[in-house]
């Protein structure tokens, strides 16, 4: 084989490692993203526990960056300290490193178990968490294939004349051999395919184990840039997170690699093969920067908020203070077509409101703050005023002719409006009012009631969020999965209100003093997640899959 046709299959290998990885990291965040975000919130304020969670975490999406950018946003909204989500960072980057460890290991009999068990899945149901579960299943086939297919590719590598010579001037050129490293490990986007690929070459005796280390510190530089250069344009707060990981990981790359050239300690410690020492010297590695980064998190934190504000504007516009811009082109109003284009771009608009606010109100309700309940009141004022120049726009267009679809897009888009404005007044009207009694009264949810609330409230936000996409794209499947998690949750309904009743019974002082909050939220919740599934309705009787009752079945 020559060599063009081995760097093809190689790449075609790290191609396959990295859609699979992203198969099995959006599986996850899809069926699982809101509950893992909720549950994170929680212990996040546990340095030891957030250490323990960013650990599980890493390996569950099988990436540090997306956990590094997930806290640091955590960060950027005050959720949680700076401190707390620079250790969760720590313990994701212990995460990744064993996340190589686990797939060093001889998995080929998963491979044809995962692909038909994910496939089955996927293809057998329409219930959502059901099918990406599937996703995640033929993801880590994909994933475990991708490896042997590196093995098979870098196996001709053996008999190469060139690789010796390059492999030999990198023995003599650590430096270099670091740099390349990063830069490599920043094209992937991904450490745990850089590793993955260096364990290949380590196992196939192609590069010894102590140059393998030296590439080793180079995948953890070359990582450690990629969440903050990712977060670049993002708000100060929330770089915090980034730039810290940066400063604690990165520069502990050097001062390790510097430390490793000038004693140049033995390998055999760390296994008794070279691919073992490469995995285990990487696992160990980012222990050392855990156990180092536990006193110094303090002071990081302190030179990186340093670094971040001096990047910030003199004058940094508030979010919530931005000028409101308009789509209701009204001279467009004599060609419908472009009209109702414009109308379905401001009712998105609406929609990306109300889901700001359906996100901040169960950050509300563990965290009240009387300025940010007065930023949620002002975002409702805006979803008024939107919906009343959509609603007076649509009436304009309605004296036009039109054909049979654009009047039925009309009122479609109207009657989102409406409920779109329904869900506003609930949030602010009865939930803000629940959040301003809890504040006031100094109550706290028990652990499993506010498991419950959180659980409940990241499937409505999913659904909310599927109910979006419906209204734009007007897909029947999505419609109707809509409708059916309509059902869904009216059973996840019953279930917490009998659970809540079970704590009540048994006298639990806090469910006794959160009762009334607890259950009033739920109500709440289930009733915006009634009127965001009647979104779906048009669609189905469009198409003939709604019953006057009942939701007929849908087939292909």
């Amino acid at each position: 084989m020559n060599g063009s046709a081995i760097l093809l299959h190689l790449a075609g290998a790290v191609a396959l490692l990295l859609w699979a990885t992203r198969m099995v990291r959006t599986g996850v965040e899809r069926a699982y993203g809101e509950r893992m975000r909720q549950s994170l919130r929680g212990v996040l304020h546990n340095p030891i526990l957030a250490v323990l969670w960013g650990l599980m975490l890493s390996i569950a999406l099988q990436s540090s960056t997306a956990v590094s950018l997930l806290v640091g946003s955590f960060v950027g909204s005050g959720i949680v300290s700076g401190i707390a989500g620079l250790m969760a960072v720590r313990g994701a980057e212990v995460g990744s490193a064993l996340v190589v460890k686990i797939l060093s290991f001889d998995l080929t009999l998963l491979v044809p178990l995962c692909l038909v068990a994910g496939t089955v899945i996927f293809m057998s149901t329409e219930r959502s968490n059901w099918r990406q579960m599937g996703r995640i299943l033929v993801g880590i086939g994909l994933l475990i294939l991708s490896l042997e297919m590196t093995g098979q590719a870098t196996e001709p590598l053996r008999e190469s004349e060139l690789l010796p010579v390059i492999v030999g001037y990198l023995d003599t050129d650590p430096v270099t051999a670091f740099l390349l490293a990063a830069v490599m490990t920043w094209l992937f986007h991904s450490s745990i395919a850089a590793v993955l690929l260096l364990v290949t070459f380590a196992a196939r005796g192609l590069i010894q184990p102590e140059l393998g280390i030296v590439m080793i510190f180079g995948v953890n530089l070359g990582s450690s840039f990629i969440a903050p250069l990712l977060t670049r344009n993002a708000a100060p707060q929330t770089r915090i997170v980034p730039m810290g990981n940066l400063l604690m990981r990165g520069a502990g790359s050097v001062v390790i690699l510097v430390l490793y050239l000038t004693f140049k300690p033995s390998m055999a410690f760390l296994g008794s093969t070279p691919a073992d020492q490469v995995i285990n010297g990487h696992i160990l590695f980012n222990i050392i920067i855990l156990l180092a980064g536990v006193p110094l998190s303090a002071l990081v934190l302190k030179v990186t908020k340093a670094f971040v504000a001096l990047n910030v504007p003199a004058e940094q516009p508030r979010p919530l203070d931005h000028e409101e811009l308009s789509a209701l082109d009204e001279s467009v109003l004599d060609t419908p077509s472009l009209a109702l284009a414009n109308a379905t771009r401001e009712t998105v608009g609406v929609c990306e409101t109300i889901e700001i606010m359906l996100r901040r109100i169960i950050d509300l309700y563990e965290n009240p703050e009387q300025e940010r309940i007065d930023e949620l009141s002002a975002l409702d004022d805006k979803v008024d005023r939107k919906h009343a120049a959509i609603k007076l726009y649509l009436a304009k267009l309605t004296t036009k002719s039109l054909s049979d679809f654009e009047v039925a897009r009309a009122q479609e888009l109207l009657g989102a409006c409406v409920k779109l404005e329904q869900v506003g007044d609930i949030i602010v009207r009865n939930m803000l009012a629940l959040v301003q009694k809890k504040m006031d009264r100094k109550l706290k949810f028990t652990d499993e009631g506010w498991l419950e609330l959180s659980n409940f409230h990241a499937k409505v936000l999913t659904n909310a969020r599927m109910a979006f996409n419906v209204l734009v794209s007007r897909d029947r499947e999505t419609a109707h999965q809509l409708v059916l998690e309509k059902d869904h949750l009216r059973d996840l309904e019953k279930q917490s209100s009998s659970r809540h009743f079970s704590r009540l019974r048994e006298g639990t002082t806090r469910s006794l003093e959160t009762s009334s909050i607890h259950l009033d939220t739920i109500r709440d919740l289930k009733q915006i997640n009634s009127l965001l599934a009647a979104m779906a309705y048009p669609v189905l009787e469009e198409q003939g899959l709604l019953n006057t009752t009942r939701l007929r079945a849908l087939h292909s």
